[in-house]
């Protein structure tokens, strides 16, 4: 079994608009399915040889299919991608402006969409796939794709401010904040807060906060198991602000179809693999 991530702090006018930029190659693997869970972040992959296959999307009513590249929005259902055994490519973490400014449209317009990237920008996600496949190691790969993101720049396209600001403070409380507080720190009503925010990110203020406090649960677990420690739900549950350990037995389920003991079990090579995200989300 082979597993190599290689993390890649994006050019400077790019930071905020890209939460982590993760390299990945997974080679070994037993065929068989990999769950792409909700997180705080719309995501844009780029594949290296095979494409991606999306044996069901978030939305169940869209077929399934084979990416190049896809971006996928935010969503509160898992996705299931088929492997042969082994997968490869780069993965940007996205914030919601991100999507405005690298793809031209709000993240609510992706929400628990699977897009192919050359849907979104026409010949340019095409040569994004081209140029990156062409590069010799992880270094041109990423300095290809900066360059390609960087060119067509679209700062100027900003959502409302207090947008922004409910979605900071939403992540910045691991979504612990109640949506009557997000709203009066905003200035707004809870009712126009719930639309606007719908609207720009694909979520209510409630599902995004459940979702960023599934997100950081899950990746505070990996990272007990993955250094050998005890997985020690009760905990974890206090820690992450759950009211017990059933309560993130039931979100864990909600978001990811199983409960957390079989969930590691069913997805301990890529729970292993965590650490880069997290240390992508760090340096960004």
């Amino acid at each position: 079994m082979r597993q190599e991530s290689v993390v890649h702090r994006p050019h400077p006018a790019l930071r905020p608009y890209v939460a982590a930029a993760v390299g990945y190659r997974h080679e070994g693997f037993p065929p068989g399915e990999h769950l792409g869970l909700p997180s705080p972040w719309p995501t844009l992959v780029v594949t290296l040889d095979e494409p991606l296959v999306m044996a069901a999307h978030p939305d169940p009513t869209h077929a399934p299919g084979s990416f190049e590249a896809l971006v996928g929005g935010l969503h509160t259902r898992p996705a299931r991608i088929a492997h042969a055994g082994r997968q490869s490519g780069i993965q940007l973490s996205l914030t919601p402006a991100g999507a405005r400014a690298l793809l031209g449209v709000p993240a609510g317009a992706l929400a628990s969409l699977d897009c192919p990237l050359e849907e979104l920008l026409g010949a340019r996600g095409r040569e994004v796939v081209e140029r990156i496949r062409a590069a010799d190691d992880w270094p041109g790969r990423f300095a290809a794709l900066d360059a390609v993101l960087l060119r067509d720049l679209r700062d100027d396209d900003v959502s409302a401010p207090e947008l922004a600001e409910a979605w900071r403070l939403t992540t910045a409380a691991h979504g612990r904040l109640r949506v009557s507080e997000v709203a009066a720190r905003i200035g707004w009503s809870p009712r126009h807060l719930e639309q606007r925010f719908r609207a720009e990110t694909g979520l209510a203020p409630k599902e995004a906060a459940r979702v960023v406090r599934f997100d950081r649960a899950r990746r505070a677990l990996a990272g007990r198991v993955s250094a050998g420690r005890p997985a020690d739900l009760a905990g974890l549950a206090a820690a992450a602000g759950f009211a017990d350990q059933a309560h993130l037995t039931r979100e864990w389920r909600a978001f990811s179809g199983l409960p957390p003991t079989r969930w590691l079990a069913a997805e301990f090579g890529y729970v292993q693999d965590t650490a880069a995200l997290d240390a992508a989300l760090s340096a960004s």
